[in-house]
């Protein structure tokens, strides 16, 4: 059946975690993960997968083709189906997995964590994005007080309360600081705010009882641009300071989008304060919006990126079924002979090439998101966010999602267009899953900061931050490998492959910082290809590391033979098909030129 779309790829998942990234040795057992062991993250990842298999992916098709019912006063109904996948989850204890041990959770870290979130987005996007109540929780225990999180916690911890990011307004769009968005001291920690908010994921829906949005405002007489804006907890129903609920309080939905994609998530209009006041609580009860808000789009935008990777891969695993069983034209060494058989596309060289594509970024892509998310591991081995022992680690997460978010779903895109036409024809109807692939993931190229965004923030904030010492510190990881003779002759030509993209990597830059005393506008037009070039360099690094990983797996285990060639296989298709246009995206930046900006308006 349909709604059985959801193919999973957990023993990728494994060889990433225990025999690449050695997390059993190098995460488990140490500092807040004291408690976990191997055999634990692999039961609560077989468990997960088991979840999204037998009942998270069921409502896949529904939360498609049942619309939304928004009834013009503020409620949104969602499709039977994602209220009883939402609650399966919770039924599960599947949220436990994302919680600290002090919050009654399993206390897993990142890495495994992360890897869990590609089953739920892999298997029903729509659902991955209502399950954002266990993160306000941590938000909160964060960064808000004692009597804040005694008066909201247990609702979102025991009583599967949701939770809602709410950052865009109309006009201001991407331009978070040009938030209109006002809130005026009631008294304590209470303030009640005025404003329209767009583009809100699920700002409204009728599964859980209660909501709490996290909604960016700018206290009366705050400053200008970011640093003046305030980040308050403001409730569906108002919250007593024994946690019980009140009157419902003044944020309401006015507006459901008609979209594209996940359609079963609500994207909506909000409005606060409009004939009913919007009361919120001041986070921590000090005005530091703009970083609190921080560490919550740094999650979303992390998990953008997972949610891109995870559709990529299902969608390759499923054409390379459908090319598997699909029988059409005979080999093409004897397409002139009349009575040549036919054999499955799979035989085909152009269906191969499509699939290698697909398996190669699938699995490069999977290798960025979950050595991301082990540089998260060691954030917090070292002390969190903040920490001064954590700080070269931390600032490397920070470069790194950009590539995440940014370069994910950028390829995930074209390569999904790989995966429908694979299937010919057949991959435009909704027979397969591909096309609803195809619309649920083109929005993370746009939402939580579009692709070019992501390159501005890469180069102007993660790069220059600190004169590019985090960059280069990288960049001497990837050289040590690409100079190594680590895989012997078999990988020699990787290797070597690995080291020109590096080269290619540090001209583009070099050439970069030449332009800039000419314009700022060459980084506009040249970011996009200086983000996808610094991370096609970090998946080839990570791919040879895999290389090298499956020369031992096959060693010690002949029998999976086939899944390591398959490893040896991606690497091999990066060395000679993405690292080698590098040195064409090098020529490109060397050769920017401002005519495009001088061109006038009429022309275009």
């Amino acid at each position: 059946m349909l709604e059985e779309h959801y193919k999973s790829h957990l023993r990728d998942t494994f060889f990433n975690l225990f025999e690449v990234l050695e997390i059993q040795t190098t995460t488990l057992g140490k500092g807040p993960f004291a408690a976990v062991d191997e055999e634990t993250a692999r039961e609560a990842l077989k468990q997960s997968e088991k979840l999204v298999l037998a009942d998270l992916q069921q409502s896949f098709v529904e939360s498609d083709r049942v619309p939304l019912e928004f009834d013009g006063k503020g409620n949104v109904k969602v499709p039977e189906g994602l209220a009883k996948a939402y609650h399966a989850f919770y039924d599960a204890s599947a949220h436990l997995m994302t919680l600290p041990e002090h919050l009654g959770g399993m206390g897993l870290p990142p890495s495994v964590n992360w890897a869990a979130f590609e089953h739920v987005a892999g298997g029903n996007a729509p659902l991955a994005f209502y399950l954002f109540g266990s993160f306000a929780a941590r938000t909160i225990d964060r960064h808000g007080t004692d009597a804040q999180k005694a008066r909201l916690l247990p609702g979102l911890l025991e009583k599967r309360w949701g939770g809602t990011m709410v950052l865009t307004e109309p006009d201001a769009g991407s331009d978070v600081g040009a938030g209109r968005t006002k809130a005026r001291h009631v008294e304590g920690d209470i303030w009640e705010l005025e404003g329209t908010k767009r583009f809100i994921t699920n700002g409204d829906f009728d599964v859980p009882e209660n909501l709490i949005h996290l909604v960016l405002a700018r206290p009366e007489g705050g400053a200008v641009g970011t640093k003046g804006l305030s980040l308050f907890l403001v409730p569906k129903f108002w919250v007593n300071e024994d946690g019980g609920l009140g009157e419902r309080n003044g944020a309401f939905v006015t507006k459901v989008e008609k979209k594209m994609g996940i359609k079963g998530s609500a994207t909506c209009e909000m409005v606060f304060g409009d004939g009913v006041p919007a009361r919120g609580l001041l986070l921590g009860d000090v005005h530091d919006g703009i970083r609190q808000m921080f560490h919550v789009i740094e999650q979303a935008r992390m998990a953008v990126g997972v949610k891109s990777m995870a559709t990529l891969s299902t969608a390759y695993l499923n054409a390379l079924g459908y090319a598997k069983d699909r029988v059409q034209g005979p080999d093409l060494l004897r397409a002139t002979e009349k009575d040549s058989p036919r054999v499955t596309i799979l035989k085909h060289p152009d269906v191969r090439r499509m699939l290698m594509s697909q398996k190669a970024h699938a699995e490069g892509l999977r290798a960025l998101d979950l050595y991301t998310a082990w540089v998260q591991d060691q954030v917090e081995i070292l002390g969190g966010h903040g920490a001064k022992e954590a700080d070269g680690m931390d600032r490397r997460n920070d470069m790194l999602l950009p590539l995440v978010k940014g370069y994910g779903s950028e390829k995930a895109y074209e390569q999904l267009s790989l995966s429908l036409q694979t299937y010919g024809g057949s991959g435009y109807c909704q027979d397969y899953p591909i096309e609803q692939y195809v619309r649920d993931q083109k929005i993370d190229t746009l939402y939580e900061g579009t692709t070019h965004i992501q390159a501005l923030d890469l180069f102007f904030r993660k790069i220059a931050r600190d004169n590019g010492a985090t960059l280069m510190k990288l960049l001497g990881e990837i050289e040590a490998v690409a100079t190594s003779s680590d895989g012997g002759e078999t990988l020699a030509e990787d290797r070597a492959a690995l080291l020109r993209a590096l080269n290619d990597v540090k001209g583009i830059l070099g050439a970069m910082m030449g332009k800039l005393g000419e314009s700022l506008y060459h980084v506009g037009l040249q970011g996009n290809r200086i983000l996808f070039a610094l991370a096609e360099l970090v998946i080839g690094w990570l791919l040879v590391r895999h290389a090298i990983a499956a020369q031992k797996g096959k060693a010690e285990r002949p029998e999976d033979a086939a899944f390591y060639d398959g490893k040896a296989a991606s690497c091999r298709f990066w060395s000679k098909n993405v690292l080698p246009a590098l040195t064409l995206t090098r020529k490109l930046v060397e050769g920017s030129s401002l005519e495009l900006m001088s061109l006038p308006d009429e022309a275009f």
